[in-house]
């Protein structure tokens, strides 16, 4: 399989790396994925990733499992062709979905029994079952089928998910090989283990030990203390092995990046960005930025001074809060491409600092803003 990674440069431990994918895309780290749940990154299109630069992106196995259906997508030659995106993709596994649908869902030892949150109609993930519906997909990146248990949970629940988990990481790691997927598609391991910090130095031990192509952490960002976060992510950072790449799921705010990548983590995905654009909230140089507020009826500036986006280029906080206001459909393009334009500039800038050995002084100045 074409699929490695390498860190070519450090400073204490935050890292830049390249991620060479097995479709031959290179993905420079850290790096911010875009999330594109039912087939495109909302508002936007493949044109626009294209021109913000991003080179992976993440499609969601649930809901594209039904709507519009894996063979429907496999019939077009892959999600990367249904969508006209020709870089990166990786796709999760419909654990985090099994999570936040709880009312919806019910696990066994098996797999996940889901009920539709469409019609109702029930549908039985296994390990093997997910990793069918992400090979017709086509990703270059998959993710094994989880528990992420509720935040907070009993240790008793806490070390269910854990066992749970890993049985299901090893039945797919042993499916992937056998199955052949394992020749175009990368494997990555989850570990779980909540604010737990003994469980998830367990679990970080168990998945290291399957000898993966990569792996992340999961079940965070989901209502813990800050200290929690970072105590547990810590956890899992100082067992899981260096040369391999490391992804935080479901993080995309600028303190929790920073807080990563200082601890050495190599990728994100997160929907802050694009939800909150579509509510009124962007991100600047100086914090976020809520374009519905009133003292920006007359404003003639552009959402960010230093921004070189076309929408900052061109338009002011004054007309984008008039967009928003009227609810303009406009208004949720325009705040969407901008707030990823920041993002992609943003990581850009967090990995010069990591090159130029200037990340210190980077983490400070921008953990000091408004967010």
């Amino acid at each position: 399989m074409n699929f490695s990674f390498q860190v070519e440069n450090t400073n204490d431990n935050a890292r830049s790396g390249i991620l060479l994918l097995p479709s031959g895309v290179k993905v420079l780290t850290p790096v911010f994925m875009p999330v594109g749940t039912r087939g495109s990154v909302k508002t936007l299109d493949s044109n626009d990733l294209d021109h913000l630069g991003f080179s992976l992106i993440l499609g969601n196995t649930y809901h594209l499992y039904l709507r519009p259906g894996e063979q429907v997508i496999k019939k077009f030659g892959g999600l990367k062709k249904f969508i006209s995106f020709s870089k990166g993709i990786l796709t999760d596994s419909g654990g985090f979905q099994a999570f936040s649908l709880s009312q919806l869902t019910k696990y066994h030892k098996d797999g996940v029994e889901f009920r539709s949150h469409l019609d109702g109609s029930k549908h039985f993930f296994t390990p093997q079952k997910t990793l069918d519906i992400e090979h017709a997909l086509g990703s270059d990146i998959v993710m094994p089928l989880d528990d992420c248990a509720p935040y907070p949970a009993e240790k008793s629940r806490l070390k269910e998910a854990l066992l749970r988990t890993h049985d299901w990481l090893q039945q797919s790691k042993t499916y992937w090989l056998q199955s052949g997927y394992a020749q175009t598609q990368a494997l990555f391991g989850i570990v779980q283990g909540g604010t737990d910090l003994q469980l998830r130095r367990e679990s970080a031990e168990f998945c290291s030990s399957l000898d993966l192509p990569g792996y992340a952490v999961g079940g965070l960002s989901v209502g813990e203390k800050k200290t929690e976060f970072r105590e547990s992510l810590q956890a899992c950072l100082e067992i899981l092995p260096k040369e391999k790449p490391r992804y935080l799921m479901g993080v995309g705010s600028i303190p929790e990046i920073l807080d990563a990548v200082k601890m050495g983590t190599d990728m994100f995905d997160c929907v802050l960005p694009t939800r909150n654009a579509r509510n009124g909230q962007v991100f600047t140089s100086a914090g976020k930025l809520n374009l519905r507020s009133e003292r920006l009826k007359f404003s003639e500036d552009p959402i960010d001074t230093k921004c070189h986006c076309y929408v900052c280029e061109r338009y002011s906080r004054g007309y984008l809060r008039h967009l928003h206001k009227v609810k303009e459909i406009t208004a949720l393009r325009l705040s969407t491409y901008h707030n990823l334009f920041f993002m992609k500039q943003f990581m850009d800038e967090l990995r010069k600092s990591i090159v130029s050995q200037t990340f210190p002084a980077f983490y400070t100045e921008w953990m000091n803003k408004n967010w």
